[in-house]
């Protein structure tokens, strides 16, 4: 059946669902698709609850090129780039690569999308009636042991630099992080325009709940291709056909297989994180605590600590690897965090294109639009993106430039 007017949003994560709300409350007939729950079915669920206002540069840089094994999970690090994969992994490292000489280019790009983030989301959640879901006390970055203090300046030079605001962390916290981790020396940042969200399963139902409140459906199906026709757009969902008048396409590191199709090239990755919770921990502070030499970031959450860490290429659907949550354990009884050294943990696979800047556009000659590759900051950015995709559906101006994040750059 064909119902006039209407969108099909395929993936129900927090972009999925941040779109499905902002084109359901300009009066379109939605139908939002996934094969779980909103929010249940890739990294959104598992997410460090940051909205990361300080994350305006892309990833890619020429330091990074050089340094990176210093950052390998063999030696203690974050980064994992299993060996069985480099041949299929290095077309995208090569286009990492070259992103690395565009970094201020593309800086350029993401930053009006991450500085505007707080605010848009912030002023979601009221109009959602949800504003207890997002706490604005900034965040902090706190360095531990040798040089700590030559590297608080360093990251507060290279912010100035961005534009992006700091001060340096009260000296209580950062005493009471130094002696909690049993460390010599500390120091420590406070950014003020970040935040976080204290559950951000609840930030995708409440986008999705906001959907549903002005007409939206939701649909349990996995979309297994879409293709333009004459007069519409025809969805294959769980053995069904589904005809609708536009579809926006926000399935994560699905999103290749729906897209490729098209004629559109879409290098994604899966990056996988992990988390652990520490269930009624109190918080050292009611804000995130980044720690920057160990890769952790610690979230206060209702009734838990989040904390989060790792930078994993494996597909979403591979088997967890089990030494990353104890590992990140053990830091964080280090760190001074009462944590048990066995538990339950989390692993999720966050898109990634090879650039660090999301897709964002409309697949030629078609109504089929895309919103996907937010990388790290998905949450951060959902609200922002989603406004985005509401003015490319109803065919305006978007009201922030949006050609780089077309997938044809690639």
């Amino acid at each position: 059946m064909h119902e006039q007017g209407s969108v099909a949003v395929i993936g129900a994560g927090v972009v999925g669902a941040a779109v499905a709300y902002a084109l359901a409350r300009e009066q379109h007939r939605v139908v939002l698709i996934d094969r779980a729950e909103p929010g249940r079915g890739g990294a959104s669920y598992g997410n460090a609850g940051h909205i990361a206002a300080e994350l305006d540069i892309p990833l890619p840089s020429v330091q990074l090129l050089f340094s990176f094994w210093r950052e390998l999970f063999a030696w203690g690090g974050a980064l994992d780039i299993p060996m069985r994969r480099v041949p299929e992994f290095a077309p995208w490292a090569a286009r990492f690569a070259a992103a690395a000489f565009r970094r201020r280019k593309n800086t350029a790009h993401l930053a009006p999308l991450v500085k505007a983030a707080p605010a848009t989301l912030a002023k979601w959640l009221s109009e959602l009636g949800s504003p207890q879901l997002m706490r604005r006390n900034g965040h902090y970055e706190i360095w531990l042991h040798a040089h700590a203090q030559r590297r608080a300046h360093a990251q507060a030079q290279a912010m100035q630099r961005l534009e992006v605001p700091t001060q340096p962390a009260p000296a209580g916290l950062v005493e009471a992080a130094r002696v909690a981790a049993g460390a010599a020396t500390a120091s420590g940042l406070w950014f003020p325009d970040s935040a976080h969200v204290i559950d951000p399963l609840e930030i995708v139902r409440t986008f999705a709940a906001g959907a549903l409140a002005r007409g939206a459906q939701f649909r349990s199906a996995e979309v297994s291709a879409l293709q333009p026709r004459a007069a519409a757009i025809e969805l294959l969902a769980g053995g069904q056909s589904i005809l609708v008048d536009a579809a926006v396409v926000c399935a994560g590191p699905w999103s290749a297989g729906l897209l490729a199709p098209l004629g559109l090239t879409v290098p994604m990755e899966s990056v996988r994180g992990y988390h652990v919770e520490l269930p009624q921990h109190p918080p050292l502070i009611d804000a995130p605590v980044l720690y920057a030499n160990e890769h952790v970031i610690v979230t206060p959450m209702a009734g838990r600590l989040r904390a989060s860490s790792y930078m994993e290429f494996l597909p979403p659907a591979a088997p967890a690897d089990m030494r990353k949550p104890a590992r990140l354990r053990q830091r964080l009884r280090a760190l001074g965090y009462g944590c048990e050294l066995a538990g339950p943990s989390w692993v999720g696979g966050r898109p990634v294109l090879p650039d660090y800047l999301p897709g964002i556009g409309r697949a030629p000659g078609t109504d089929v639009f895309y919103a996907i590759g937010h990388q790290h900051i998905g949450l951060t950015i959902a609200a922002v993106t989603a406004e985005l995709v509401a003015d490319l559906v109803a065919q305006r101006q978007p009201r922030q430039p949006i050609a780089a994040f077309d997938l044809r750059r690639f």
